[in-house]
Formats: C-alpha cells, structure tokens, sequence
C-alpha cells in the first residue's frame, strides 16, 4: 500500500489538539458544575454579551441548530437560561443567562482567567498575543468572500 506524500502538517488535527490541551485544565471546572463543553460556550457567549438572538449564539458557540435546541432545553431545565421572544420581531428568540447562570460564569470565569495568565506567563505575552493574531488572520483568510 503506497502513501500520500503529504508536504505540510495536518494542521486541522493540530488546531484539534491545542483545543484539547486547552480544554483538559477547563473541563474538570466545568464537570465539577454539570457543564458541558456545549453548555459553557453558550454560557461564556451571553456571559460576553448579555441577551442574544438564538442565530448569534449558534454562530459565536459553535453548535449546529439542532444541537443547539437541546443544549439550551437543559440549560432552561436547569435554571441557567431563559428565552424569551425579541420584542421588535417576535419570529426570533432572545437568550439570556439567569441569575443562577450569570453566577457560574463570573465563578468559572475566575478559574479561566486565572489559566490563561498562566499560559501568557509560560509563554510570554507576546507569544500569546502572537498566537490570538495568527489564528484571527487564519480565520479571515478561510472565510467565504
């Protein structure tokens, strides 16, 4: 059996793997709260931006509409969400995180923060703002046009 001579590193799986070296001092906080990796991207977007429009989340967390729907059905069961419809066009939901989850994002966010210090410090400021700058003109450059 021959192989493909590949030339360049297989840089989907390397973005695959720095995502889950990143998420392995996260997910036991977020275990710890009953939080999926789901669940906290939603949490983290209303945490970044108040109430949004369900479309905004799906695209700023990364989850599939379907998913969506049953991500935010848990987290409206378990007091971490409410929807509610958008008062200048009642055909769009609007998102917000409750008390009980605008809690566990400042709480979480501590341990977060705290992680990424830690990786500006072991990699130096630079590096990481180096890092931040490649992956945002990375992803600007794959965008459809």
């Amino acid at each position: 059996m021959s192989t493909t001579p590949f030339v360049h590193r297989n840089l989907p799986r390397l973005l695959l793997q720095a995502r889950e070296a990143v998420m392995a001092h996260t997910r036991p906080s977020l275990r710890e709260h009953e939080l999926s990796d789901q669940q906290w991207r939603v949490l983290r977007v209303l945490g970044e931006h108040g109430a949004v429009e369900t479309g905004r989340v799906a695209r700023e967390a990364f989850i599939l509409g379907p998913s969506l729907t049953g991500v935010l059905a848990r987290m409206e069961r378990d007091d971490l969400i409410q929807r509610s419809r958008d008062p200048e066009d009642q055909r769009r939901t609007v998102i917000e995180a409750t008390a009980k989850g605008k809690r566990l994002v400042k709480k979480l966010s501590g341990t977060i923060e705290a992680h990424y210090a830690w990786l500006e410090q072991s990699m130096s400021k630079a590096k990481l703002g180096q890092l931040y700058k490649l992956l945002d003109e990375l992803i600007a450059l794959e965008q459809p046009s």
